[in-house]
C-alpha cells in the first residue's frame, strides 16, 4: 500500500493512497472462510458451505468493506505518525470511489481531502492591551434600583381604565407585518409623551405607537421585546398596540419590612445600611458580567491580532457533508465568520495550553464539576444541605452524556487555565464606567 501527501496550499492536501491486491487479499480470503463456517445456506450443513460459493454471493462486498477498513486505519496511521494538525476529519473524493469498477479492478486509488492548521505565533506580550471595566455604583443606580424595589414588593392590583404611571400587557404589531409580539409596557421605561398615550385606555383598546419613541432607551425597547440593542435600533415603521391588561402598584413602603424582604430578616436596619448593602450586591451581581466582558475582549483582541489562515472551502464543504440534510450552502455561509472565529479561538487556546504546559488534573475537573453543582443546588434553594452528597452529583453528571459531559468541564478548565496565563502577560487597563456605558458596550 503506497500512501503520500500532496499539498494543495498551505492549509489544505491530498491524501493519495493506493492499495495493490496483494494488500487486502489475504484479509478477504480470511472473511470468506470465516463466513464459508458460519454461513447457514439451504442444502448445505452448517459450516460446510463452499467457498467458492461464499465468494460468488458475498465477495464484492467483503471486498469493499475490507478494503474500506483498510483505508479508515491507514489514513488516520498516516496523520498520526505524521504529526499532521488538521482540522475536521479527512474527506474522501466521492467521485473518485464511484467510478471504481469493483468486479473487474485489482488495484484501486483512493484521495481525501485534509483542511491543515498552519504553524502560527500568539503575541502574548504587554504591547498587547485590554480594558477591564468596573460598574461605577453611583447614587442614580441605587435610588432606580430602590425604586424598583419598592415596585418588586408593592400590591398589584388589576385595572379596567389605565392611570397615569400604570403598566400595561399586550400586543405589539407592526403595521406592515403580520406578526405579533406580547409586550409589557412599564411605566417608569417609556417616554412621558409616549405614555400619555396609554392613559384612560381600557382593555381591548388599540392605539398607535411610535417605536422609536416608545421607550426612553432603545435598551428597555430590547429588553421588553426580548432581543438585541442592534436589533431594536434596526425597528422603525408605525406600530399598534392592543391593551390586553392594567396593572396598578402601589408601591411599598421604605421601612424595615422593606429591608426584611430584600435582604432577609434584620440583615439590614436602617436606610443607610439598605443603601449600602444594595451597592455591595450591585457590585457583586455585575462582577461575573464585567469579568466575562473581559474574557471575551481578551479572546477578540487575540483573534484579530494572531495571523491564522484557515481552510476555508475545505471547511464548508466538510461542514456541509458532516451535516447533510441539516445544513444548506446558505446556512454555513450565513453561519461562517462566527464558526471561523470560534475555531480560530479554540486553535489559540490549545496552542497556548500546549505551549505552556497547562496540564489539566482530573481533580482540577472535578472541582470545577463542584462549583457547576453547587451554583445549581443554590439556585433551586437547595444549598448546603446536600454538600455532603456533592461528589456523587459531581461524579453522576461528569458521567453522563457518554463522557460528553467531562470533556465540557475539562475544556472549562483548560479555558480558565489559558486565561489566567493570559492575563499574567498582557496589558489590562483598568476604567470605571456607568452602567449605562457598560451596556453601550460593543459586545462582539
Amino acid at each position: 500500500m503506497d500512501i503520500q501527501l500532496d499539498k494543495i496550499t498551505k492549509t489544505e492536501a491530498l491524501i493519495k493512497i493506493k492499495v495493490s491486491e496483494t494488500d487486502y487479499q489475504p484479509k478477504v480470503e480470511e472473511k470468506i472462510r470465516e463466513y464459508s463456517r458460519k454461513a447457514s445456506i439451504k442444502g448445505f450443513r452448517p459450516g460446510k458451505v463452499p467457498q467458492g460459493m461464499i465468494r460468488k454471493m458475498y465477495g464484492k462486498s467483503i471486498l469493499v468493506d475490507e478494503v474500506n477498513h483498510m483505508l479508515s486505519h491507514k489514513v488516520s496511521d498516516y496523520i498520526k505518525d505524521n504529526k499532521l494538525e488538521i482540522i475536521g476529519e479527512p474527506l474522501p473524493n466521492v467521485e473518485k470511489a464511484q467510478d471504481i469498477d469493483w468486479d473487474v479492478q485489482k488495484d484501486f486509488e483512493f484521495e481525501y481531502n485534509v483542511g491543515l492548521v498552519d504553524e502560527f505565533s500568539i503575541d502574548l506580550s504587554k504591547k498587547v492591551s485590554v480594558t477591564s471595566y468596573s460598574i461605577k455604583v453611583d447614587k442614580k443606580l441605587i435610588a432606580e434600583t430602590v425604586e424598583n424595589l419598592k415596585n418588586q414588593f408593592g400590591d398589584t392590583t388589576d385595572q379596567e381604565i389605565a392611570a397615569e404611571g400604570d403598566n400595561l400587557f399586550g400586543v405589539l404589531k407592526a403595521e406592515d407585518d403580520a406578526k405579533e409580539e406580547s409586550i409589557v409596557l412599564y411605566a417608569d421605561k417609556l417616554s412621558p409623551k409616549e405614555a400619555k398615550k396609554l392613559v384612560g385606555l381600557a382593555k381591548g383598546a388599540i392605539v398607535d405607537v411610535d417605536i422609536k419613541k416608545l421607550f426612553k432607551e432603545e435598551s428597555d425597547l430590547a429588553i421588553a421585546l426580548g432581543i438585541t440593542k442592534d436589533e431594536a435600533k434596526k425597528l422603525k415603521g408605525k406600530y399598534t398596540f392592543e391593551v390586553k391588561n392594567i396593572s396598578r402598584v402601589a408601591k411599598a413602603e421604605v421601612n424595615q419590612e422593606l429591608f426584611d424582604k430584600t435582604f432577609g430578616k434584620d440583615a439590614v436596619k436602617s436606610n443607610e445600611e439598605f443603601e449600602q448593602k444594595i451597592k455591595e450586591t450591585i457590585s457583586e451581581n455585575y462582577q461575573q458580567e464585567t469579568d466575562m466582558f473581559l474574557d471575551r475582549s481578551i479572546r477578540n483582541e487575540l483573534i484579530k491580532n494572531t495571523k491564522l489562515e484557515l481552510p476555508d472551502s475545505f471547511l464548508k464543504s466538510w461542514l456541509l457533508r458532516t451535516n447533510e440534510g441539516q445544513l444548506t450552502p446558505e446556512d454555513i455561509e450565513k453561519e461562517f465568520d462566527a464558526y471561523t472565529k470560534e475555531l480560530k479561538w479554540s486553535l489559540i487556546r490549545n496552542k497556548i495550553s500546549k505551549d505552556q504546559d497547562l496540564k489539566i488534573e482530573h481533580e482540577d475537573v472535578m472541582e470545577e464539576a463542584r462549583k457547576l453543582i453547587r451554583r445549581q443546588l443554590a439556585g433551586s434553594g437547595m444549598g448546603s444541605q446536600f454538600e455532603s452528597s456533592i461528589d456523587m452529583f459531581v461524579n453522576n453528571y461528569l458521567q453522563g452524556e457518554n463522557g460528553d459531559n467531562y470533556m465540557k468541564v475539562h475544556n472549562q478548565v483548560q479555558t480558565l487555565k489559558v486565561m489566567e496565563y493570559i492575563k499574567s502577560q498582557v496589558t489590562i487597563k483598568s476604567k470605571e464606567v456607568s452602567l449605562d456605558d457598560f451596556r453601550d458596550l460593543p459586545m462582539n
